[in-house]
């Protein structure tokens, strides 16, 4: 009975500490993941620059393929 009367205080200690639905909205990113790499890429970070050359690369085979779908 005590562990019962234990587990029943937690479960509510829990509930009534979380947010409601309506508070936990959280701020839409407004940035796209595109825009945050690039900003990433610009960062004196450990492999930024890493970063900047994928999206070189990314932008390369994007314009090959768009290439490439013009012959036709």
């Amino acid at each position: 009975m005590k562990r019962l009367v234990i587990a029943a205080a937690a479960v509510l200690t829990v509930w009534a500490c979380g947010d409601s639905a309506g508070d936990a909205q959280t701020a839409v990113d407004t940035l796209t993941r595109r825009q945050r790499d690039s900003l990433i890429s610009e960062m004196p970070l450990p492999g930024a620059g890493a970063v900047g050359r994928a999206l070189d690369a990314q932008d390369l085979a994007r314009d090959r393929a768009e290439a490439l779908d013009d012959i036709r």
